[in-house]
């Protein structure tokens, strides 16, 4: 029976910063335990290539690349790091994927902001952002404008979810059945919304894993059973 990990909106940011190190321990820790662990987007809270040479980066690779010798890890785009590339997951050592996945056993994985469609103003967003068009020009540029740009988008992307109400920034429950039955997924896995929680749907199971702010949220699969927990370092070790 599979043993695997579903984790996502991580936000990284620093290396030094709680977030980074809690992440760090869950590689090494649950690493050894899993199969499989799978990051279900916005593992940084911005990738502005694979070039990218930050501190965050270059650490980022070594730990993954590290952890990969002892699990199979898979990153899926979120809604922060969609320019994360083949190249840097060839170094990280891990694989990419396309959202949505169905795995063999029918869990259906996405990031989650798919689902957010009474947000029009953002899906027209994403799809811009998605575009190879958009993306080839970006990455043209140097990184110092991509990183301005991105600080920019950051910025902005802030003040206009300040002002939207908070239901339209969750998923559609509408386009919620429809990719369930589209891909026949027995038990849908995102995040994006950092609403965790586990629902049902017509029957079907859906699961939110949480932001990664106090916390490492994931879901756990042992023994065919899923569930939610918080990984947290002081829980774990009394410290």
């Amino acid at each position: 029976m599979s043993k695997r990990l579903f984790i996502s909106d991580l936000h990284l940011q620093a290396v030094d910063a709680p977030a980074y190190l809690r992440f760090r321990e869950l590689l090494q820790v649950e690493g050894q335990w899993a199969d499989a662990i799978y990051i279900l987007g916005d593992l940084v809270e911005m990738w502005i290539g694979d070039d990218d040479d930050s501190p965050l980066a270059r650490q980022m690779t070594q730990d993954l690349q590290a952890a990969a010798k002892a699990t199979q890890i898979y990153l899926m785009h979120g809604n922060r790091d969609f320019l994360m590339g083949e190249d840097f997951a060839g170094r990280a050592g891990c694989t990419l994927l396309a959202d949505p996945h169905v795995t063999e056993d029918k869990l259906l994985l996405c990031h989650g902001d798919s689902l957010c469609t009474d947000d029009k103003e953002y899906q027209m967003m994403r799809t811009l952002l998605r575009s190879a068009e958009w993306q080839q020009d970006i990455l043209s540029k140097s990184l110092a404008e991509r990183k301005q740009i991105g600080d920019g988008m950051r910025a902005q992307s802030r003040t206009s979810n300040a002002n939207k109400p908070s239901n339209i920034m969750d998923v559609n429950p509408a386009a919620t059945m429809d990719l369930i039955e589209q891909y026949d997924g027995q038990t849908l896995i995102h995040g994006h919304t950092h609403r965790p929680g586990m629902h049902r749907v017509n029957g079907v199971q859906r699961i939110v894993t949480g932001a990664w702010e106090n916390c490492g949220w994931l879901c756990r699969q042992s023994d065919g059973a899923l569930q939610l927990e918080c990984f947290s370092l002081a829980r774990r070790y009394g410290t």
